[in-house]
């Protein structure tokens, strides 16, 4: 008897595992930040070594990617709250949809900005 059925991915799921992900990068970008912040404690040079080595250009998209993030939880999460509401509830792909072209807008036009910053600080 096969108990395991295959399972189909809906937007509404696919939704819950990137939101499920956003969070968990939120929660260790949580964690590194206070492991950075604990460095103040090691005194200046110690505080300024972390800091520079954060500020390589690895570590300038890595942070591009983290406002990514941060915005497709905060999209998600206001559709999420809608849901829950009860509004647009038989609406729940197009309200995926929606979310997730404002989430790119946003992110797009935030990376381009940090893009230009990185650039323009290096020159």
């Amino acid at each position: 008897m096969r108990v395991i059925k295959r399972y189909r991915i809906h937007a509404g799921t696919f939704a819950w595992i990137l939101h499920r992900l956003s969070g968990l990068g939120l929660i260790f970008y949580l964690l590194l930040h206070i492991w950075v912040i604990s460095h103040l404690s090691g005194g200046e040079k110690s505080f300024d070594g972390i800091m520079h080595a954060f500020g390589s250009p690895l570590f300038k998209l890595m942070e591009i990617g983290l406002v990514g993030v941060i915005f497709y939880h905060m999209f998600n999460g206001l559709r999420i709250i809608l849901i829950d509401m009860g509004v647009m509830v038989e609406k729940q792909k197009m309200l995926f949809a929606v979310s997730v072209v404002v989430w790119l807008a946003c992110w797009g036009g935030a990376a381009a900005v940090m893009i230009s910053r990185m650039f323009s600080a290096t020159g």
